[in-house]
């Protein structure tokens, strides 16, 4: 069973920055492609950035390409997405998710296995 706990996430005024965290435990986190996504009230949960099991691989969401980045430290079993010129269109609640099976990364909300609770992000215009 594999623990996820996201942290870093808060209220910050528009081209602003944040860093989120999500910490891992339970499993051989060194070995699961990761993903963060994204979730606004009425929309559906989408994929803003993901990584390989080496960290070697990236995706980023077309939208946050430039401003996002996506990183892994893999002795310390957590995974980072530093968010820089925050836009209001970027506030929503942020899930961390690992992919126990699939050692490429993908996008595909419905296959990783394991989410975190969600932090929260607020970007005021």
């Amino acid at each position: 069973q594999v623990q996820l706990v996201e942290s870093g996430g808060g209220l910050v005024q528009a081209g602003g920055s944040l860093r989120l965290s999500c910490a891992a435990s339970g499993g051989s986190f060194s070995r699961y492609t990761m993903g963060w996504f994204r979730q606004a009230p009425g929309k559906e949960r989408d994929c803003v950035a993901a990584i390989s099991w080496s960290g070697g691989i990236t995706y980023h969401k077309e939208a946050v390409k430039g401003r996002f980045t996506i990183s892994r430290d893999n002795p310390k079993n957590t995974v980072y997405l530093q968010m820089n010129s925050l836009k209001p269109e970027d506030a929503a609640v942020y899930y961390c998710a690992a992919d126990t099976h699939i050692a490429t990364i993908h996008t595909r909300a419905g296959t990783y296995d394991y989410w975190g609770q969600g932090t929260q992000v607020t970007v005021s215009s």
